[in-house]
């Protein structure tokens, strides 16, 4: 485990800023070509974040092939083509076996620990971390630069912290889940340095819905499984959950970025739900033009095995009239419109859209107005959805910073 140390080195060749998955690898890989490198978070423990998203089982990457994982990040597809030809889901999942922790593909294609925990693999990837020398600084919070352009933290007495790093990792997270760590209070530095910054955004979120007060006593806190769910042209087929005030969960967490930009943009959005997505429209028309005296909840159980939140979702969104029309029954079951009229906050999301915008990096992801300060992680403006390309995406990157910092390094007056 790595240990605190009672001050910084007074010139370490790396400082680190933030514990995160990008950072703690880039920290590693530092390390490993024999560079002295000084982790600093303001947290009482490192991976925080990482953590508190493995508590229900750490989905670290997919195992889906690379032409259908890298259109996942959209807009920044390019830059993960070349992350991801470098450190692959297959180069994650050897990195974990080699800290002792095996994982396995589960039936969504998401690919796991076998003991399902993050603190296992933490605390591995820790040990490995201290036993390549890297000193770990908690409760130290990064303040900017003073007037010699040296780094100043502030530890938790409140005292200032200076020292003159060879170069300088900020992976200080977005601006979703602050109790992480995550707080977007960086921005203001960085911007006051001329660095562009998009606006902060939630992803990876849930959305509100106009619920009727039947559904959102009945059915607030159940799951709607084995349902297709369209937007923007794409289709997936998952889970999600009813809440109080909306839906939530990975399935709507995959297309939350359209969604939102579309609430953003018109007020609200519409997301398309397939609520038998294994049978066809025309094999739906020809059970529902069978029903007799029977009522319409007993025909839907007994011939469709619909029921339950899935059915109150049909009754939710579908005119009487058509609820009696075969034709217009069918078409509800496979493509009913529910209405999205917001987006939840931004601290409630699982991460954030925008942040410093890839254009301010060079392709080893060094700011250009600032020689010697590299970025990595959720503090540049990049998404993706979870279900592993989000942690992928952050390990990825971390790997790439890391071989960035100690090319820069190795390579005199660059």
């Amino acid at each position: 485990m790595l240990s605190p140390a009672p001050s910084p080195a007074p010139s370490p060749d790396v400082a680190v800023i933030g514990a995160g998955p990008a950072g703690l690898m880039a920290a590693e890989i530092a390390a490993s070509a024999g560079l002295r490198v000084v982790i600093f978070d303001q947290t009482p423990s490192p991976a925080r974040k990482l953590l508190l998203a493995g508590r229900g089982g750490l989905n670290l990457t997919h195992s889906e092939p690379l032409d259908r994982f890298l259109p996942r990040y959209g807009a920044a597809e390019p830059l993960f083509r070349r992350l991801l030809t470098d450190f692959p889901p297959d180069a994650l999942r050897d990195w974990a076996a080699g800290l002792g922790v095996e994982t396995f593909v589960g039936s969504s294609g998401r690919v796991f620990p076998v003991g399902m925990k993050a603190s296992t693999l933490v605390r591995a990837w820790l040990r490995r971390l201290d036993g390549l020398g890297v000193v770990l600084h908690r409760r130290h919070r990064w303040t900017g630069w003073d007037a010699d352009g040296r780094l100043t933290l502030e530890n938790a007495e409140g005292e200032s912290v200076t020292l003159a790093p060879r170069a300088t990792l900020l992976a200080l997270g977005g601006a979703s889940w602050p109790r992480t760590g995550s707080d977007g209070r960086w921005t203001g530095i960085l911007a006051a340095r001329g660095v562009e910054i998009a606006p902060f955004r939630p992803s990876n979120m849930g959305f509100e819905v106009p619920w009727s007060d039947h559904l959102r006593a009945r059915f607030a806190g159940q799951p709607v499984k084995s349902v297709g769910l369209s937007a923007a042209g794409r289709r997936i087929k998952g889970e999600f959950v009813i809440t109080d005030s909306g839906i939530e969960g990975g399935a709507v967490y995959a297309l939350s970025a359209p969604l939102r930009d579309a609430i953003a943009a018109d007020g609200h959005a519409i997301l398309t739900l397939d609520l038998l997505p294994d049978l066809s429209e025309a094999a739906l028309l020809k059970r529902l033009r069978q029903r007799g005296a029977e009522s319409l909840a007993t025909f839907l159980k007994k011939a469709l095995g619909l029921t339950g939140a899935r059915a109150a979702l049909l009754r939710e969104f579908t005119p009487a009239a058509a609820l009696s029309d075969p034709a217009a029954l069918a078409r509800s079951l496979k493509a009913l419109p529910m209405p999205l009229t917001g987006v939840r906050p931004l601290d409630r999301a699982i991460s954030s859209a925008g942040g410093v915008l890839l254009s301010e990096l060079d392709d080893q992801f060094m700011l250009t107005r600032a020689p010697g300060i590299f970025l990595a992680g959720e503090m540049l403006d990049w998404e993706a959805p979870t279900g592993g390309y989000l942690l992928q995406g952050c390990f990825a990157m971390g790997v790439a910073v890391g071989r960035g910092i100690v090319a820069r390094l190795e390579t005199p007056y660059r």
